[in-house]
Parts: structure tokens; sequence; C-alpha cells
């Protein structure tokens, strides 16, 4: 993935500046002033009357927004009986409202569907009435009772089939809230909510946002996640929350803490997580006390990989001590650590640096004073600006290796363009370069880091290594899109990916079908997806996380989601030797002060 701090810095800027661009306004006739909020909701995902100006649509504040897309929330106090129709809606002013929680108002406008992240996300719309005209008739009224969403009122199937005629659109179809989870929300979209003792199963971001499930028992883990195992497992009980309070008093939590009472505001809709609730009032933060994993140390005789991304590392960053420490405590200091997103030497300057020595070796020389190994590494420079990433940041898969109990086979000859192949000598496989790059002019690394492939020596046994990171899933329609069921359009860029590793795994076993071959690295894909099967085709390789739990399986949290991105896949021999063990060492997905957005991953193995 993308680093969601870069990515959602980008998607605030343009969400602010295009809060009226993104509206889809219809040419329609005006309306009678007789309407009530539940008529322009209507029973679909759009309203009927989008487009269409409105007068004297009366309600009572229930929350008011002062920042980003600023306006203020209506509710109707008098309710219609259709549980498919909302009593809310969202008054979009531009500008920071003059109104209260607890006005009585006669709103007049426009009435549109706005959609965060703009037309072309897939991104479902939020009805709203713009260019409002608004008079305040009394002050000081009770809000309407909050509507309690828990595990009862939410339905365990996630969203219904999208039109075909539509496009697989759900936009206009009837809304069926007691039978699906995404119309539940939607009916109930603006309105006054209200959840209570809930769990959090997403951190705290750097945007004063978390994850709360209001189904406790749905897909957990024992950390107190909520565990996305497959592409219909949606977990339905997810919901964000935001604060329209003070930045100060968001709660710092982390997975597994539980907000305490009841957490109430209005339903909103947008594009970093779909529903959330943005809280007027946020329940007291009861900690879980959850710890970081520590994994244990290999024995003599296990050779122990790890892969590790830490996200955009640079010589100006302040982690290198943390990341170190992570390393040589929690990891136990493994023989050898693939890393993903180093940067360059200057980091995402655009200048067409492309080292990244002094990034490894500031890191290099942390581990050694937080008491590691005196790691050796190993890495190629790529061409200036042609592996993706932060533009000028030109991130690359690193190997670091502890010579005390690994070697590394230098065979010269790789560089950027030169495609790493196989022969065989002795009746082993061997690499023609080492460290090389596999196949980088294929179309497959268009823009995107080229797998780095490295030869190891472990008490005289070789071992190879495939340092990955796939091309991200930026692009995708989320969970909570429009269309149903979403589109992944990244994942065809790592198939084509994931089979050019496969092949060249297989030119390996086919000059040595013993050979113990080890393709790690953030995949950016779950180990259910077609990606992983790709990878895994006709038994060259196999995703190790398969040998946890179901439910341990996980090393990112994505919209309260505990998922699969990074993986550990190997070859026949090791699979066969029953010798192996994996972990998946939670040390930052699951916390608000993480280091990194992933969480490393260890093999320990006996060559």
């Amino acid at each position: 993935m993308p680093s969601k701090r870069t990515a959602r810095i980008g998607a605030l800027t343009v969400a602010t500046i295009c809060s009226t661009v993104s509206a889809v306004v219809l040419t329609s006739p005006a309306e009678a002033d007789s309407l009530r909020i539940h008529d322009i909701q209507g029973t679909t995902r759009t309203s009927p009357l989008a487009g269409q100006q409105v007068t004297g649509v009366e309600g009572v504040v229930t929350g008011v927004r002062t920042y980003g897309s600023r306006g203020f929330w209506i509710q109707d106090p008098q309710a219609d009986a259709d549980p498919a129709t909302s009593e809310g809606v969202f008054v979009f002013t531009s500008s920071r409202p003059t109104v209260s929680v607890g006005d009585a108002v006669t709103v007049s406008g426009t009435v549109s569907e706005f959609v965060p992240g703009g037309t072309s996300s897939g991104n479902q719309s939020v009805t709203q009435i713009t260019r409002p005209t608004i008079t305040v008739v009394s002050t000081g009224n009770a809000v309407p009772a909050a509507k309690v969403i828990d595990a009862e009122s939410v339905p365990g199937r996630y969203a219904p089939a999208g039109d075909t005629a539509d496009g697989g659109s759900i936009d206009g179809l009837t809304l069926a809230p007691a039978t699906y989870a995404l119309d539940f929300y939607e009916s109930v979209e603006g309105m006054n909510v209200q959840v209570a003792d809930t769990r959090v199963v997403g951190a705290t971001d750097p945007f004063t946002e978390l994850w709360v499930t209001v189904k406790p028992r749905e897909n957990a883990n024992r950390r107190g996640g909520t565990v996305y195992g497959s592409y219909t497992s949606q977990n339905t009980g997810r919901l964000q929350i935001q604060s329209l309070g003070a930045v100060a008093d968001f709660p710092k939590a982390n997975v597994g803490d539980v907000l305490k009472g009841t957490t109430t505001g209005p339903l909103d809709y947008n594009q970093f997580g779909g529903y959330t609730l943005v809280a007027n009032k946020i329940a007291t933060l009861q900690q879980g006390g959850l710890e970081r994993e520590t994994t244990r140390k290999q024995a003599r005789g296990e050779l122990a990989v790890a892969t590790y991304n830490v996200e955009n590392l640079d010589p100006s960053d302040a982690s290198f001590a943390d990341h170190a420490a992570a390393i040589v405590h929690n990891l136990q200091s493994p023989d050898i650590v693939t890393l993903e997103e180093i940067q360059d030497n200057n980091g995402a300057t655009n200048d067409g640096t492309v080292a990244a020595d002094q990034t490894v070796k500031k890191l290099v020389d942390a581990i050694a004073a937080a008491g590691g190994p005196a790691y050796d590494w190993r890495s190629i420079d790529p061409v200036n600006l042609a592996d993706g990433g932060e533009p000028g940041g030109n991130i690359r898969q690193v190997f670091l290796f502890n010579p005390e109990r690994v070697s590394f086979t230098d065979r010269a000859g790789g560089d950027a363009a030169t495609a790493v192949g196989v022969t065989k000598s002795y009746g082993k496989a061997r690499l023609t370069v080492s460290p090389g790059r596999i196949d980088p002019a294929n179309a497959a690394w268009t823009n995107s880091r080229k797998p780095l492939v490295g030869e190891f020596s472990f008490r005289g046994k070789p071992v190879f290594v495939i340092a990955n990171h796939f091309a991200s899933k930026g692009g995708d329609q989320s969970l909570h899109s429009e269309f149903q069921p979403p589109k992944r359009s990244s994942e065809t860029q790592r198939h084509l990916q994931a089979t050019a590793v496969n092949t060249f795994v297989k030119e390996i076993l086919a000059k040595d079908k013993n050979a113990d071959v080890i393709t790690l690295g953030d995949i950016n894909d779950f180990e259910f997806s077609d990606t992983a099967e790709l990878l895994e085709d006709d038994g060259a390789l196999w995703s190790a996380f398969k040998s946890l739990p179901k439910s341990e399986r996980y090393s990112y949290v994505f919209q309260g989601n505990a998922q699969v991105l990074d993986q550990i896949l190997i070859s026949p021999s090791i699979r066969r030797s029953c010798e192996f063990t994996y972990d998946s060492v939670h040390i930052n997905a699951e916390f608000n002060d993480q280091i990194s957005d992933h969480d490393p991953q260890v093999l320990r193995f006996r060559p």
C-alpha cells in the first residue's frame, strides 16, 4: 500500500478544494415547500429531488462542522414510518456555519449528491442541500434521540449485488436496511446515531480517526481486532469514528481498547472509510493493555529470515532508533532481513539521487548501537523515478544479513537493467548475478519495484531469497463503493508480477527441485487472493501465512480490517520438512504510535 499518511494528505487537499465541484447536480423543476427531509432522502441512495430547489425544509441542528466540508446536519423530529428513508441531511454552507446544535431551522436551497473523492472514485454519494438560505426559528431545542447502531440493528450481509444494467451500481436499488449493512447505514445517513461500549479495531491515526466494531464477535482475533479473511467477509460491524470537537480531546486508542459508554453524533460518509460517526460526544477510553509482540530467537541450526516494510525511510527520519530496536528486540536479530521502502539518500527530494548507502548505513549503525549484530547489506540502485513510490524517493528493497551467521554469494554484473538468470553447477542451481533483479524490462514492473534476488549460504547450504514490493492497491474501489462487488483494478499488475516471480522460481527449481527458495516482502495482497495463487502456481511456492490459524493472519490494519499484505512464501523443500515456524510480529499496525504501518514477518527453518 502507499503510505496512508501521504495518500490521505493529498486527498484531503483535493476534497477541500473541490467540495462543490464533485457534486452531482441535475437540472429539474423547482419543488414545493411542503417537503420533509425523508422526501429529500428517498428510498434509494440518491435523492429523487437531486438538482431541484427546495424551500422551507424543517429540522433541528444535530451537528456543526467548521472544518473541511463546512456545514451542519439537520434532522426532522417527525419521522415517517418507512425505515428506508433517512430523517437527517447535511447542509453544505462552504463557509463557517452560524447555527448551533439545538437550533430549529428552515432551509431553502438546492438538493445535490456530493461524491467524496470525485465521481471517478466509485464512492457513494452524500445527499445534501447546497447554496442554502437558513432561518433560525428557535434555539435550545432537544436534539432528536440518537438511532442506536449495534449488533442487532446492523444486518449480517454487507451489500446487495449491483445492478448489472447500471454498471454494477447499487445507487438505484431500493434500500433494504434489514438485509444489508450498507443499506442500513445509508438509511440513517445524516441522522443522529449512537454506539455504546464499542471495541477499537483500528487505532487512532494522525487524522484523529479510529475504527470500532459494534459486533465484538465478528471474526475477532485474540488481540482485539477484526480479521478480513475473504472478499465476502467484509465485517459489517466496522464503523469509523471522527470528532466534531477539539483534536486534543480525541482519544489515542490502540486495537483492543474500548470506548466505554456512548458515542453520539451525525452519521456522515467520506472517501476515507465510508460511513462515519462524526461525534459530538465520545465515550471514555478504556485501555486494553495491548503490548507489542516479541518473536523467539532462532536456534543455532535455524535460519531466521524476516521481511519488514519501514515506510519510506530516509536519513531525515527520526525513527531509526525505533526501527533498530524493533529488529534487535522484537524480531530477535534475524539472520536475513529484507527491507521494503528504503528511500535514497535525500528522501523525496527529486534531484536525480538514487544511492541509498547513507540510509542503510544509518539503520545498520542504529542496529549495532541497540545491541544487534553488525549487519552487512546488499541492494541495487533503481533507475531514477522508475520504481514508483514518493516522487524522488526511489524506494527499493535491501538485504540485511548477519555475516557471523550467514554469507552472501556475490556474483558481479547485477544492476537496475540486467535480468538475473539461473544456471546449474555441480547439480545445484546458481544465480548468474547476485544480487540481481527479476526481468526488469518486463512491463509487469512499470513504475513498480523490481524484485531483488540474492544467493546466500547458511552452514554451507545455498538459500535463494527474493525480496518483493508489489504494486499497491491504489485505484481500487473501496469495500463501501457504489459498485458491488467493487472492482480491484490494481490487481491486474500484481497478477503479472506474481507470474513473473513464479516463473523465475520455477527456473531455480528446474535446475534443483530441492532448492530452498524464499519469496517474501510487501506483496500488497491477501493470502487468499489470486495474486497469492499465481505466486503459488504449480506448487512452486506456498504462503507460510497459511500455517497460522485464520484468526492470526494479518500484518496490516486498514479501515478496521486486520488483513494480510506482507507474506513469506516457501519452496516445496522447506514446506516438506515441516520444521519451519512462522510469526507475524505485531508491533505496528495495531498501535496509534506506530513507526510503520506494516508488521514484520519472520520465518525460521533448517536448510
